[in-house]
């Protein structure tokens, strides 16, 4: 009832404005009674999850550019339809969907929530494959940090969220790092530019209507169970794109000249994603998850020049440092940094007194490789003679 109606806590705020939907809007960890210590580190599950969500981009990337399969749409759908095809057998063969039950869903509010989310969500993700095609994997992710200002302005446009000039202040880095960046971006295609940005706003007004339609507590689902609803909606709503679009263009030959083993594989590196962000929720902090999702970024940035050869100018290796650390800034607030600085500086002191080898061997290892990415972005190694162009050529 409205007059029962809770408005989301200043952290739920902040989590549903830094774009962490599956992580808080639809699936805040639940309350676990204890249980035996887990074998595994949670140094794993953030491992995996960055492995996972990294070859994803590069895995897009490579589909769509390199092997030229230029046919983002369909591969959008084809991921949709694998996801559902997996979740249904999961939730018919295995127990790991058996929270679904709690999930007071019916045809009606399948058609009023999960389709209009599901709308957005397709939107979002047929912009992202979208933008391969014209724009490099660094810049894309550099783009990317803008997901948390253009949040932001849509929890204050739906109101969600009362407008605050003070949160406003503490995005505007991380808007100034991204202008940077575009400035400095070698690459620079205008079309991609605006088709990544209007797969930020689907995705930022995808997010907000999770907030607003499915906020009730029964609604709350991990990740996997919200793509169970959600898949088989998105596979639809891409499919009909699909077919007026991108099919009477495709050819058998198409398929076979990618590989049907690659895409398979490709649908099941995503899938697995989906699959590895239910094990990292509950293992880590919000904290470290904010930060495992910079390390994230950065990684695939550099993977990017050392795969696909794109260049990235100092310039906008500055900017993109003004952006994550105002991102960083931005989703941690001025304590979360200072606890976690706290917390490091405690770690480091405990393995220097018990492993004196092993924390010189870190400090080294971090330095080494600090110098090393510095090295890679400033070194003069992009010809002059360089020319603004789709894919990356030379004329």
């Amino acid at each position: 009832m409205a007059s029962q109606e809770k408005r989301p806590s200043a952290d739920e705020e902040r989590k549903l404005e830094g774009g962490e939907a599956q992580a808080s809007a639809i699936a805040p960890p639940p309350a676990k009674p204890e249980a035996p210590k887990s074998d595994i580190h949670p140094a794993f599950y953030i491992a995996l999850w960055i492995g996972l969500s990294a070859s994803v981009i590069l895995f897009n990337k490579w589909v769509l550019h390199t092997a030229k399969f230029e046919f983002p749409l369909f591969l959008t759908t084809w991921h949709m339809v694998f996801a559902t095809a997996m979740t249904q057998g999961l939730a018919k063969f295995t127990n790991v969907l058996d929270s679904r039950h709690k999930v007071p869903m019916d045809t009606n509010t399948y058609m009023k929530a999960i389709v209009p989310i599901g709308l957005f969500f397709s939107f979002s993700l047929i912009c992202g494959n979208v933008a391969y095609l014209y724009l490099s994997v660094s810049f894309i992710q550099m783009l990317k940090a803008l997901n948390a200002v253009v949040t932001l302005l849509a929890t204050w446009a739906f109101a969600i969220s009362p407008p605050d000039m003070k949160k406003l202040a503490n995005v505007s880095a991380i808007v100034v790092g991204v202008v940077v960046a575009s400035y400095g971006e070698i690459q620079f295609v205008m079309t991609g530019f605006l088709i990544q940005l209007a797969g930020i706003v689907f995705e930022a007004v995808r997010l907000v209507m999770v907030q607003r339609i499915l906020s009730a507590p029964e609604f709350k689902m991990d990740p996997l169970v919200s793509l169970y609803y959600y898949a088989p909606a998105c596979a639809a709503i891409n499919g009909a794109f699909t077919l007026f679009i991108e099919v009477p263009k495709m050819h058998m030959t198409d398929i076979y000249n990618v590989g049907v083993i690659t895409l398979l594989l490709n649908a099941v590196v995503a899938f697995g994603l989906n699959v590895s962000v239910v094990f990292l929720i509950g293992k880590t902090s919000a904290v470290v998850l904010t930060l495992s999702g910079v390390l994230k970024d950065i990684l695939l940035v550099v993977a990017s020049m050392l795969i696909f050869r794109d260049p990235v100018s100092p310039i906008q290796f500055f900017g993109y440092s003004i952006a994550l650390a105002g991102l960083v800034y931005y989703k941690l607030g001025a304590d979360g940094v200072k606890t976690f600085a706290r917390d490091a500086q405690l770690s480091l002191g405990s393995v220097r007194q018990n492993h004196p080898a092993r924390a010189k061997a870190l400090i080294l290892g971090g330095v080494f490789v600090t110098l090393m990415i510095v090295t890679w972005f400033l070194w003069p190694s992009i010809p002059t003679e360089y020319k603004k162009a789709p894919f990356g050529t030379t004329s």
